[in-house]
């Protein structure tokens, strides 16, 4: 076969004519009826090459959609991703008369992503320190861009490339209710993320939207003879060839259409009595796969086409022809025809705009696979000079070429513009992911780390995943000696926010105090870390070193600073001076104004009510905090501060535990104990879940919540004790205290009080060490019981004595009724029933004064057994049946049944308990007992519901009613009841890999 010396290709055959459309009438059919009746959400799937693009291309060139004026975007498969850059490039191609658009003041956001639009967007709006308000006001200015365009159809295709602000863009037209635009996306299955944000679009269709979900299958013969014939001149395909190559390419049309330029080019085609047919089946081969099929047809032309070929690979995007020239680095008399050669190979083709590009991404892959690496290294370095000089630059691509070409210092220039743009436009995330790149990769400069640092969006940096070589790669660079003193403090100083962040409060602390020396000359800073140092919760000073910190910061702040810094310290100063239980504290909160003129003020303002509120919920001024908190809420919802909204909700949740408001309480705070990226919300939400648990407990009649059983998140005890050790393992020194208090009661309980008093000893050193009393409000009566039972009266009767002397002159509420009950539970200890009594009797009223009535009837139920003691029958017993309808009026049934068991104890004449299954009364029900057998051969409760065929949320009820019945309160116990009743383990089965033991 004679080939041309210029472009490689046989002359014998006539040439071979792109496909038509064919085989997908009923597709562009349901695609069209769709996009007809905005607005639409249409969903195109398919494996690669299998014909999505051609379909979608087919459906905007009808006249009635064409009109409605469709917007196309396209995906990169770049690691770099500019901010929604996919659309913002095709609305930049749409060459919009910018200046003539109805746009408002809030597309001045976008500036930063237009730049050369500057002169006709209006001016930037101040900056949102705020990642999700930030993010959603860019989200509505492109959407109020595209709605200014009259785009009726967006199409984004290869979304499984997307990246996550693209996505997220993606679902906020997509919720819009006030829309006009239709959204049809193609993707591969296959290659979209099981966490990415498509799955939300693709498994929950928008409301009010006519939504179509394609999926793109194979071709039969029928269809692929037909598109065979479409590129040989329309001449008859004979069957045995159509099914001879569709079996052999699975019926994908690309894989055909390349096995047709293929054969074509081997002159593997015949033309018999008037139709197209193949050799014997012993003469023909047909490729495996597509790229195969690529590479053979490439390595059939002349070495200036293959290297043109090359360069479009790299490119890996539409460009003009004379870019594509200039990467392939061919001689100007060359490079035009070569350019010629591989367009009219078929692997190329020439959009709308005369832009050259890979028909298809598997080929460029292909192409770009069987290049030399120093090749490819070669090409991206000319891609990216060739790219340099476009306006305004493509600094996503250029980071991409940069980093392929291995030149690190560029693609580090480059990667910081693109999260300079990111963090202009409030795209947190991307700005977030890429300063984390550089900040984590290999040797980078010192002085350079300083910068990145200090641009890093700290509240943006939600979650764990990576902080830690994060904060590794900022201590190396501060191990050196390369920092300049006010960038050590810059980096010391973010080091210090991140760990704050992250809850590693005392190794935040540790940091903030050895940047104090380089902040001399930043008033704000200094300020910001010594109101730090003067947190309580971050270290283990004592209150009066806290003091002193906070009032240098005081001194600190009279010096110049914005206003809204001013009002940050504020803040921070009041919420310190309210967690030490300092009354002056309330005085300075009082500073804070009503409003702020900048998003910033109203986000510090939003903080405080978060901060001031929780210090109320802390003092027992429950009104006051529902106050502050609510109204923190409206500001956070207001400017759409996210993390502020889910950490005011969880204290909202933990006020509503204290105030008996538990209706709904279970499902609220086991979504809270959801939010992975929020370790503080997290373990505050998993602690109600325990509180919340263990009170309400269950029934096979009234089982949990499903929220809660089937949740995985563990038993009380783990979960109380999974709090616990992350309060101790990132320093948070308050938050143990809490948990150690609940695990305590649940030990002495169970008449184990050695553990009961070991889990307190924690938390009393901490506060005896702080000399802040306000923090022993929960643990501090049972800490005072523990003592008691071990035979320690004199130190009970000393830590209550302490405790009343630090609470002496303070106006601290909810620590005063802990007050009264640990001198209740002291006399009953001592055995002065009379005067326990009426220690209870004060404790209830304290309690419910706050209101806290689950501890106000907890105290009423000691008061009525101190009554009983003291030989007040009557009394006592009239006041345990009002505690026991109390009780279960709140919804504490353990509790009930716990009363219910001392009355029935004391002679009372009770009815049978109806609090379990009906029919059983305190005797475990068959299925119970099924249950409990499993339970004591060491099996989970999964397990259990393996074996029995039950749900494990049936499991949970089950074991927590059998639990009830026994009158206790975990697992354990209840393991040592049923043994000591006869009951053993249940035959056939051992302890073993799904064991708890």
């Amino acid at each position: 076969m004679e080939r041309s010396a210029e472009d490689g290709l046989p002359r014998a055959l006539p040439g071979v004519s792109a496909p038509r459309f064919v085989g997908r009438a009923a597709e562009l059919r349901r695609l069209t009826d769709a996009l007809a009746r905005p607005p639409a959400a249409v969903l195109v799937e398919g494996e690669a090459g299998i014909g999505k693009s051609r379909l979608v291309q087919e459906a905007l060139d009808e006249p009635g959609i064409a009109a409605r004026r469709p917007l196309a975007a396209m995906c990169p498969p770049f690691r770099e991703a500019l901010t929604l850059g996919p659309i913002v490039d095709a609305a930049r191609d749409a060459r919009p008369d910018v200046a003539e658009l109805a746009l408002t003041p809030l597309a001045g956001v976008l500036r930063p992503l237009f730049p050369e639009w500057t002169q006709d967007l209006p001016p930037a709006p101040e900056t949102l320190s705020d990642a999700g308000a930030a993010r959603h006001r860019l989200f509505r200015a492109l959407a109020e861009l595209l709605d200014a365009m009259d785009v009726g159809v967006l199409v984004l295709e290869d979304v499984h490339w997307a990246d996550e602000a693209t996505l997220d863009f993606l679902l906020f037209l997509a919720s819009r209710r006030c829309r006009r635009m239709s959204l049809v996306l193609t993707y591969r299955p296959e290659d979209v993320a099981p966490e990415s944000a498509l799955l939300r679009l693709t498994s929950r269709p928008p409301a009010g939207t006519g939504y179509v979900r394609i999926r793109l299958g194979a071709l039969d013969v029928p269809r692929t003879a037909e598109l065979m014939s479409s590129m040989l001149d329309g001449e008859h395909v004979s069957e045995a060839f159509a099914s001879f190559l569709q079996e052999r390419t699975d019926g994908v049309p690309l894989a055909i259409e390349e096995s047709v330029r293929l054969l074509r080019d081997r002159a593997d085609l015949v033309r018999r009595d008037g139709e197209w047919v193949r050799k014997t089946l012993a003469d023909i081969a047909v490729p495996p796969t597509i790229r195969d099929a690529v590479a053979e047809r490439v390595s059939r032309l002349t070495p200036v086409a293959q290297r043109v070929l090359q360069a479009a690979s790299v490119l890996a995007e539409p460009v003009g022809p004379a870019v594509l020239a200039t990467v392939s680095g061919l001689p100007d008399n060359v490079a035009g025809r070569a350019v010629d050669a591989a367009v009219r190979s078929g692997l190329l083709g020439e959009d709308r705009a005369g832009r050259v590009s890979f028909r298809h991404a598997l080929a460029a892959r292909a192409v770009y696979d069987m290049t030399p690496a120093p090749d490819r290294r070669a090409l991206h370095r000319g891609a990216g000079r060739s790219l340099r000089a476009m306006t305004p630059q493509p600094v996503a691509r250029l980071a991409h070429h940069y980093r392929e070409a291995g030149d690190t210092g560029q693609w580090r220039r480059y990667a910081e513009r693109i999260a300079d743009l990111a963090l202009a436009s409030g795209d947190h995330r991307t700005a977030v992911g890429l300063l984390h790149e550089l900040l984590t990769g290999s040797d980078p400069p010192a002085a350079a780390v300083a910068r990145w640092a200090q641009k890093m969006p700290v509240m943006a940096f939600t979650g764990l995943v990576s902080r830690g070589d994060l904060t590794r790669a900022l201590r190396r660079v501060l191990e050196g000696e390369a920092l300049a003193p006010h960038d050590r403090a810059a980096v010391r100083t973010q080091l210090g926010r991140m760990l704050l962040h992250a809850a590693e409060y005392a190794a935040a602390a540790a940091e903030l105090e050895k940047a104090l020396p380089d902040l001399a000359g930043d008033p704000f800073q200094a300020a910001w870390a010594m109101n730090t140092l003067g947190s309580p919760p971050s270290t283990l000073m004592s209150a009066g070193e806290h003091r002193r910190w906070l009032d240098r910061a005081a001194d600190a702040a009279r010096l110049p600073m914005t206003a809204d810094q001013r009002l940050a310290l504020v803040v921070d100063r009041a919420t310190s001076l309210l967690d030490m239980g300092d009354e002056t504290g309330w005085a300075v909160a009082a500073e804070l104004p009503d409003t702020a003129t900048t998003p910033e003020g109203m986000m510090q303002l939003a903080r405080g009510g978060l901060n001031i509120g929780n210090s109320a919920m802390r003092w027992g001024r429950y009104d006051e905090a529902r106050a502050l908190l609510t109204t923190g809420l409206a500001r956070a919802e207001e400017h759409r501060y996210q993390r502020l909204q889910d950490m005011i909700r969880v204290t909202l949740v933990h006020l509503d535990w204290f105030t008996g408001a538990w209706d709904g309480l279970a499902e609220r705070a086991a979504a809270l104990a959801g939010v992975e990226e929020e370790p503080v919300v997290q373990l505050d939400a998993l602690l109600i879940t325990a509180l919340l648990d263990r009170a309400v407990g269950g029934s096979a009649a009234d089982p949990v919540p499903a929220e809660v059983a089937e949740s995985g998140i563990g038993t009380v005890e783990e979960r109380l004790r999974q709090v616990l050790d992350a309060g101790l393992r990132r320093g948070i020194v308050d938050l143990p205290l809490e948990p150690a208090a609940a695990l305590a009661r649940i030990r002495l309980a169970e008449g184990s009080a050695a553990e009961a008093l070991a889990l307190t000893e924690g938390p009393a050193d901490v506060v005896a060490r702080k000399n802040i009393w306000l923090w022993a409000t929960e643990f501090a009566p049972v800490r005072t019981g523990a003592l008691l039972a071990v035979g320690r009266p004199d130190q009970a009767r000393q830590f209550v004595a302490d405790l009343a002397e630090g609470l002496s002159g303070r106006n601290l509420l909810a620590a005063d009724a802990a007050l009264e009950t640990c001198r209740g539970v002291l006399a009953e200890g001592e055995g002065r029933s009379v005067e326990a009594a009426a220690a209870f009797g004060r404790a209830v009223t304290a309690w419910k004064r706050l209101p806290r009535p689950y501890d106000a009837l907890l105290a009423a139920e000691r008061r009525a057994g101190c009554l009983l003691a003291a030989g007040d029958t009557d009394t006592g017993l009239a006041e345990l049946a009002r505690a026991q309808a109390a009780f279960m009026a709140l919804g504490a049934r353990e509790d009930a049944a716990r009363v219910h068991v001392a009355r029935r104890a004391a002679g009372a004449p009770v009815r049978e308990w109806r609090g379990g299954r009906r029919g059983y009364g305190d005797q475990l029900s068959p299925r119970e007992l099924e249950v409990v057998r499993l339970m004591l051969t060491g099996l989970t409760n999964p397990a259990i519901a393996r074996a029995l065929s039950r749900s494990p949320k049936t499991i949970a009820a089950q074991l927590n009613s059998a639990m009830r019945k026994y009158g206790v309160t975990s697992r354990t116990a209840l393991a040592v009841s049923l043994t000591q009743a006869g009951i053993t383990p249940s035959e056939g089965h051992t302890t073993g890999a799904d064991s708890d033991l």
